[in-house]
């Protein structure tokens, strides 16, 4: 199932707005910075902010892999959980997804990348068959060494898929 080109625009145009606050909020009071590469990715500092003890700082390549194999309908559920944080409890929106993905490839661009303790805020710049909208705040969380999509991007990822996130 493809997405037609203008439910995927006023989708984008909507979460973003409600994406862009959202991370606005985790990041507010920061004090780490990240200087951006000339190939545009970006470099964080791998200094935890405030005392916190971060598990590292994610490279821009380990934060697209996961929107990666997220999107790869080709990857099973059971591992798809395993990228989002609390992700079983979105098996049913994955499984949704995995179908409406089919024939429908998608590449991501990550860049901008923050982090504070053990989350990793980034803006994420979604390419479709029907071109890119500007990017997009996602954040991403360290939980046991691997760095998973946070629930409320998981969530905005599968919207973008037309397979939502309902209020629990």
């Amino acid at each position: 199932m493809l997405l037609p080109a203008r439910t995927l625009r006023v989708s984008v145009a909507a979460v973003t707005a409600a994406a862009a606050v959202t991370v606005g909020l985790a990041a507010c009071g920061s004090d780490d910075s990240a200087a951006t590469s000339p190939s545009g990715t970006a470099a964080a500092s791998s200094t935890p902010a405030h005392g916190d003890h971060a598990a590292g700082t994610p490279t821009a390549e380990t934060l697209q892999g996961v929107l990666v194999e997220l999107a790869d309908p080709k990857v099973a559920t059971a591992e798809k959980t395993k990228l989002i944080v609390d992700g079983d409890k979105r098996a049913a929106n994955i499984d949704r997804m995995n179908a409406g993905l089919q024939n429908y490839p998608l590449t991501f661009a990550v860049a901008d990348i923050t982090t504070q303790g053990n989350t990793a805020n980034a803006q994420v710049t979604i390419t479709s068959p029907h071109g890119a909208p500007p990017p997009i705040p996602m954040s991403w969380e360290n939980v046991d060494g691997s760095w998973k999509l946070s629930d409320a991007s998981g969530c905005l990822m599968l919207g973008f898929a037309q397979a939502p996130c309902v209020p629990a």
